[in-house]
């Protein structure tokens, strides 16, 4: 078990069999996440993964399910695991760990029979020069949880102690109080639905779409069959998606006709479509070319424009500055964990503080880029105090020249529950409940409306 995984044998595996390719890269990808480039993004790991495999849409999609199912529970599905292996998980045998913990979530999660994954996680194992020795095992161990699922399942009644890092935990209970911390935590094993914006005609789309209007402003699929792509309005540039919470620092912006506006950080661009799609003359900056072409080509999709600037934000020059800016600034992202499963267990508290850094800078240079009179809208897909108003409040004990302004409940359709105590945007997973299972929710998005004094 001391094989270093950087050394590893690329595994050769029959690919005619059904599921086998979806499967194989479902486990390469969560081994990497759980080897040394946890930092990555699972989409990334995935793309990574799936290079050369060439799976069909379906199977795609099949890999995309297993690998968010294994990061949804890996709390729960570790400790299944580990209470059912002599000597405790393989730590340090990435790719052993990952093969177990996505046939778990196969078992326990997703409407995959028994069989087929017990299966096919065996002849990975077979099919891999380090680990075929292994087979047996894993054939064990997996058939043991099948056997055992119901009784697994009623284990798992404490989603913040079971699927949520010691870290995250902590922090959510010590800024949002143990019941919150805990509706938090079960908000994100419903996962999330696809929210769409609309720039004109909303109650038509809605009705050809099958959609709820939400009272946000944005609209709510709560079932897709289909791909986003081949949904009616795609093509003609009717929607984007936009989960609901991230469309409202854009809302609270109030972008008007013939305005200057920048946003910085804007990729993949779907603030910057908001921004030029209610008139203003939008500057998107970014300082990722590859996210600024995908940014291109959705605006292209629209019938939108921006000018569109491949930059540091911390560079641009501050000769003309704007009449508003929108800074979405990077963050641990700790907001999105119900559409993205994976950042509870890639991100560390080390990567809160680091970026906390960042953002102080970036908002003192769109400070910078704001006229006299000019407004500045600061957010963040963020759970953490340090990424959202405690950054606020450092920022306008440095620059008095600032003020914010309170956000009203009339801004947000009448819900004051979304805005915290100094008047910021605070919009948490469990928020928006609204029905049912996956029918609710909300991405964790904190804004702040700042203004620049005349």
């Amino acid at each position: 078990m001391a094989t270093s995984p950087n050394h590893r044998t690329p595994p050769a595996f029959d690919s005619s069999v059904p599921g086998l390719a979806a499967r194989h890269v479902a486990r390469e990808a969560v081994a990497t996440l759980l080897g040394p480039s946890r930092g990555l993004a699972l989409e990334d790991a995935l793309a990574q993964a799936g290079r050369g495999a060439r799976l069909e849409a379906g199977e795609a999609a099949l890999a995309r399910a297993i690998a968010t199912a294994s990061f949804r529970r890996l709390g729960f599905i570790r400790a299944a695991l580990a209470a059912r292996l002599r000597d405790g998980l393989p730590e340090d045998r990435p790719h052993l760990l990952a093969l177990l913990v996505t046939g778990a979530a196969q078992i326990l999660d997703l409407a995959v029979a028994d069989h087929a994954a017990v299966d096919l996680s065996v002849r990975l194992a077979k099919a891999d020069p380090q680990l075929q020795h292994l087979a047996p095992l894993v054939n064990a161990v997996l058939r043991r949880i099948a056997r055992e699922r119901d009784a697994i399942r009623a284990e798992e009644n404490d989603p913040l102690a079971h699927n949520t890092p010691d870290w995250l935990a902590r922090r959510w209970r010590a800024a949002y109080g143990e019941e919150t911390a805990r509706r938090i935590a079960a908000a994100h094993l419903e996962g999330a639905v696809v929210d769409l914006t609309v720039s004109r005609d909303a109650d038509i789309w809605a009705e050809r779409l099958g959609a709820l209007r939400l009272d946000l402003g944005s609209l709510r699929l709560v079932e897709v069959r289909d791909s986003v792509a081949e949904l009616p309005g795609y093509t003609e540039g009717a929607w984007w998606v936009q989960d609901a919470a991230a469309a409202l620092p854009v809302r609270l912006l109030a972008p008007a006709p013939g305005e200057r506006i920048a946003d910085l950080c804007a990729a993949p661009g779907g603030k910057t479509a908001q921004i030029a799609a209610a008139g203003a003359t939008v500057t998107a900056v970014d300082r990722s070319g590859a996210r600024l072409e995908r940014l291109g080509r959705n605006l292209e999709r629209l019938g939108l424009s921006a000018e569109v600037v491949t930059a540091d934000a911390l560079g641009l020059p501050e000769d003309a500055p704007f009449d508003a800016v929108l800074l979405d600034a990077p963050c641990s992202a700790t907001g999105t964990i119900r559409r993205h499963p994976d950042v509870a267990w890639t991100k560390s508290e080390s990567d809160v503080m680091r970026l906390s850094g960042l953002q102080r800078r970036l908002l003192d240079k769109a400070a910078r880029l704001t006229r006299p009179g000019g407004r500045l809208v600061y957010c963040t897909c963020s759970l953490e105090p340090e990424e959202g108003g405690g950054q606020v409040t450092d920022f306008l004990e440095r620059n008095p020249d600032f003020e914010r302004i309170a956000i009203t409940p009339d801004q947000l359709a009448g819900h004051a529950e979304l805005i915290d105590a100094s008047g910021d945007l605070r919009t948490l997973p469990s928020h928006l409940a609204g029905g049912t299972g996956r029918a609710g929710g909300l991405d964790g998005f904190f804004a702040s409306v700042l203004r620049r004094r005349d």
